[in-house]
């Protein structure tokens, strides 16, 4: 049984397919896992005591690295453009160009900041980023029993990687994909490398990085953690699987986008700021806990 499932924030559309996709996961064996997740409002809160806390973007953004006219112009980027990508009524077609617009445009502001690599960590740790409540069994758990962990975030990962390295959890089967600064020789910000990874491309971030799914052909099966409709292609670079199961963070716009998550997502978990039910389907699937009919 997996008790967690019964919390009042888990909502499901059918869950007699989640029980079977769980028991078939279950019977392969943990050695067939891999977990695949965004960062951002996933494996980090979205607020804390009713205060949103900052994603990735944010903590650079909100710090005193950034001149007070960059971070109005950053502002306005975000209330321009995160009502877009929020918005279910508009196609994700309709959206892409959107979306590399803004962060396109939040990269060029950035690197006029020249911002400095060796400040990067007290950025980090002056900040209010809180990972999820339950962090330290999610990694912990993860790192014990030998389960890649694939972080594929629209974020910066070099504030990504520093967060959860001051959080003690950037165990070595965690890999990060993510949009990483380029650095001059001084160590001065230049530029963002390679492609940009936005929300709406995570996928072909996934297939670029195919190496790294070759090493992945034998974990067939995947526990997939997004907080988007746009995190649903994460896994899409993934060969022969065989089971995926989706866990869905919706954080704002509840009632709007509610519906849409739980056609997406096979379970949906609603303002909920822990990893009490990833956790508890990890332990059932390490621990090999019988699953009974009525979770």
């Amino acid at each position: 049984m997996i008790p967690e499932l019964s919390n009042t924030t888990v909502f499901m559309k059918d869950r007699e397919r989640v029980q079977n996709i769980l028991q078939s996961m279950m019977k392969a064996g943990s050695n067939t896992l891999q977990v695949i997740s965004d960062f951002d409002m996933t494996l980090t809160r979205f607020a804390h005591n009713g205060n949103r806390c900052p994603t990735c973007h944010n903590i650079l953004d909100n710090s005193k690295l950034i001149s007070d006219e960059c971070k109005e112009k950053l502002t306005e980027l975000f209330n321009t453009y995160y009502p877009i990508e929020i918005d279910v009524s508009r196609s994700v077609e309709e959206k892409l160009p959107l979306m590399v617009d803004w962060w396109t445009k939040a990269h060029e502001l950035l690197v006029q900041q020249k911002i400095r690599k060796d400040l990067l960590a007290m950025v980090v740790r002056e900040s209010n980023a809180m990972l999820r409540e339950g962090y330290q069994l999610f990694f912990g758990h993860l790192h014990e029993h030998s389960i890649p962990l694939l972080i594929f975030s629209a974020g910066i990962g070099d504030i990504l990687e520093e967060v959860i390295r001051q959080a003690g959890v950037f165990h070595p089967n965690v890999n990060v994909f993510s949009n990483y600064m380029d650095f001059d020789e001084s160590g001065v910000l230049k530029a963002f490398k390679g492609e940009l990874i936005h929300i709406y491309n995570k996928r072909e971030g996934a297939l670029l990085n195919t190496g790294h799914f070759q090493e992945l052909r034998t974990r067939p099966n995947v526990l997939l953690m997004g907080d988007s409709l746009g995190d649903l292609t994460m896994a899409d670079g993934v060969q022969d699987m065989e089971n995926i199961l989706k866990i869905g963070f919706l954080n704002d716009k509840v009632e709007e986008r509610k519906q849409a998550y739980l056609d997406s997502y096979d379970i949906v978990l609603v303002k909920d700021e822990t990893l009490e039910v990833p956790n508890g389907i990890l332990l059932y699937l390490t621990d090999c806990r019988s699953l009974t009919s009525d979770f």
